[in-house]
């Protein structure tokens, strides 16, 4: 199981969206189950949990873990395919967020377009570097930082952008043949309180 999978298919993620198959897929993250076991757990008829697995497991959002026998019956254990899930923007390609539309540092809508390429981008490359069975080299890098006032938040931006600028500027080979080009976002934006998380 992976500890975190990209949904790109407009299908698949309106099945994921779906409450039953958002619980039964929390369920399935946690271990293997049966319909008949997951039934008593949500409190549903079998068959309507066979009917909708049947639908997570067209979208690859399930898999089949093993078969036990049960008396006369042969039961499917499945488990989810990924502990978590994102949606990518290209779920919905037509409206998908365009950062290069409106470029604003102090945005937070800029930001958010930013976050949402950087979803669909670096899910896009888990996609193709699992089906070419390849590695993905990525960095990040995650922090947090109290500020005294707004006069060193924004004296910390100015450090921290011109410090970015001058080692893109000392990396940056655009000639270089056979170089890949990367792509770097760094955001500050404050940090959520507990009770806002929930």
């Amino acid at each position: 199981m992976l500890d975190v999978t990209v949904i790109e298919d407009p299908e698949a993620a309106a099945v994921s969206l779906d409450p039953i198959r958002a619980r039964l897929l929390a369920e399935l993250a946690a271990g293997p189950a049966s319909a008949a076991m997951l039934a008593g757990r949500v409190g549903l008829p079998r068959q309507k949990v066979n009917y909708h697995l049947k639908a997570l497991e067209r979208h690859g959002l399930v898999e089949l873990a093993g078969e036990r026998r049960k008396g006369n019956v042969t039961e499917r254990l499945m488990r989810a395919t990924a502990a978590s899930y994102v949606i990518s923007p290209l779920a919905l390609a037509a409206v998908q967020p365009d950062p290069d539309r409106f470029r604003d540092q102090l945005s937070a809508r800029w930001l958010l377009a930013l976050g949402a390429r950087l979803v669909r981008d670096v899910g896009s490359l888990i996609t193709g570097a699992t089906k070419a069975r390849k590695g993905l080299a990525t960095y990040a890098l995650d922090g947090e930082v109290r500020f005294a006032s707004a006069t060193e938040r924004a004296a910390f931006i100015q450090e921290l952008t011109a410090g970015v600028t001058s080692l893109i500027r000392k990396y940056d080979a655009p000639d270089a043949e056979g170089g890949r080009d990367h792509r770097i976002v760094v955001a500050v934006h404050p940090t959520l309180k507990q009770t806002e998380l929930e």
